[in-house]
């Protein structure tokens, strides 16, 4: 079978009426929907905000001084969960490497992309309160089909010195990786990230016992909140929020993985029920070796379309992260216009931050990715990072003290306003951080100024101003959309 026919038969179905929603899954649209709002703010329209752009280059300076403090030669790395993974400054990239070598590059690229897809749909507002300490035993709770001494003997196997470096690695050797200080506590979106990185080499996400290094759907079916519980340190004294949420987007994601396994065998190109199922699509098996940005959002978006929490439907299709605004419009990506989802603002920006985290396991299995810059790039990620960032920075002004006293839903029209005004403002100041930086759009594009300014500068400016250095806005959230 020639390579060009190998992408055909591996290539998605075509849409069908049940993906009649994906004009809203296109970035452009994404684009565009936010801007209808953003134009009825500037109005005057808005009984919640308005914008002060004249606070806005002072804002971009501060972004860009936050820039070269963390990435003083400006060579940045792409906005990932990856990043997360390195918290504390241990190259655990290089620890799971150790642990994968000697499998071949699709091999390395399918656990990627398995540790990445848990990782990122773990990875929501955890709470202020919450730590996790890296080194502690994993409770035999968190996978409940191994025995307790099972686990820890993974673990030790996990701690244990690296055996030699990965293949991709051979040609010029990493420093030795930092250890991980069994001491050290992680909070927030780190936190996270270093507790199912445990969890994915514990085996924790895994059915086969004896391949811990992989997530499947026999286990990701079964995992509750008790399990979660156990695996990120949580109890009374360190509690969590958002766990049953989490939970079950696991759940549903399991049985989303058996039902699309399924299909793919039922059209002849057998995939296993896993997220790696993701990178053999979108590489048809690993033959292709350019693929869009755009393509990535879609297959995860169509992937994952089922595990959604039930919430915001069209005309009884499951949205996704969109929400309702009476200034939304109707505008569609090409010019057109779409009556059917009048008034929705797609934002979908898990799907997109696990879009953005898989990328980097693509390019490390030698794929190129394409369309990283222009309106049809992915968007910045309207969380409340980078949309307290242009609240404390004085970009969008509340119009009443009582918004931010106030406990919303992410679903409230306030919210979506926000978020939409956030998603409008990144691409705006991403412009005036590249002129302060010397950089076009193709040397930094959206992503990296995500990863070295503006997630880092919404955090930042949070602490100053909040001790704790929550939101500005406060959230009532189940863990799948902050």
């Amino acid at each position: 079978m020639d390579s060009d026919q190998a992408v055909q038969d591996v290539a998605p179905a075509p849409p069908t009426p049940q993906h009649l929603l994906r004009l809203l899954h296109d970035p452009a649209t994404i684009r565009l929907r936010c801007r209808s709002v953003m134009q009825a703010v500037e109005g005057n329209l808005s009984p919640s905000f308005r914008i002060d752009r004249s606070a806005l280059p002072a804002l971009a300076d501060r972004v860009a001084a936050i820039t070269r403090e963390r990435y003083p030669t400006l060579a940045i790395p792409p906005h990932s969960r990856w990043r997360h993974f390195e918290a504390g400054g241990v190259d655990r990239k290089a620890e799971l490497d150790a642990l994968l070598a000697g499998r071949d590059r699709l091999e390395l690229a399918r656990a990627r992309f398995d540790l990445t897809v848990v990782s990122v749909l773990l990875d929501a507002g955890a709470g202020a309160a919450w730590r996790y300490t890296e080194g502690q035993a994993i409770a035999a709770a968190a996978k409940p089909r191994a025995a307790a001494d099972e686990l820890l003997a993974m673990l030790n196997q996990a701690a244990a010195p690296s055996a030699a470096p990965s293949a991709e690695h051979e040609a010029a050797p990493p420093p030795a990786p930092a250890q991980a200080d069994p001491r050290q506590q992680y909070s927030r979106s780190e936190g996270l990230a270093v507790a199912s990185f445990r969890g994915f080499l514990a085996g924790a996400f895994s059915s086969r016992a004896g391949e811990p290094l992989r997530a499947d759907a026999g286990a990701l079916r079964h995992i509750d909140a008790a399990a979660l519980r156990a695996l990120f340190q949580s109890g009374p004294n360190n509690p969590m929020v958002g766990l049953e949420g989490r939970a079950g987007l696991l759940s549903r994601l399991g049985a989303a993985l058996s039902d699309e396994a399924g299909r793919d065998a039922a059209r002849g190109v057998p995939t296993e029920a896993r997220p790696a199922l993701m990178f053999d699509r979108l590489t048809a098996h690993g033959t292709r070796t350019q693929v869009s940005a755009q393509e990535v959002l879609a297959e995860v978006l169509r992937t994952l379309a089922p595990i959604w929490p039930k919430g915001a439907q069209i005309m009884g299709v499951p949205a996704g992260d969109i929400g309702a605004h009476r200034w939304a419009g109707d505008s569609v990506a090409g010019g057109g216009h779409d009556p059917t989802t009048v008034g929705w603002v797609p934002f979908h920006k898990l799907s997109q931050w696990l879009s953005y985290s898989l990328m980097e396991p693509l390019q490390w299995a030698g794929v190129e990715l394409t369309g990283l810059d222009g309106d049809s790039a992915l968007t910045g990620l309207p969380e409340y990072r980078n949309g307290g960032l242009f609240i404390d920075g004085g970009v969008i002004v509340p119009r009443s003290p009582s918004l931010m006293e106030r406990t919303h839903r992410p679903q409230d029209e306030v919210i979506v306003e926000w978020r939409a005004l956030t998603v409008c403002l990144l691409d705006e100041i991403a412009v005036l951080v590249r002129e302060r930086l010397g950089r076009s759009a193709a040397e930094l594009p959206l992503a990296c100024i995500l990863e070295s300014g503006t997630w880092a500068a919404g955090r930042v400016l949070a602490a100053e101003r909040r001790g704790d250095g929550s939101p500005p806005l406060k959230i009532d959230s189940d863990g799948t959309v902050f």
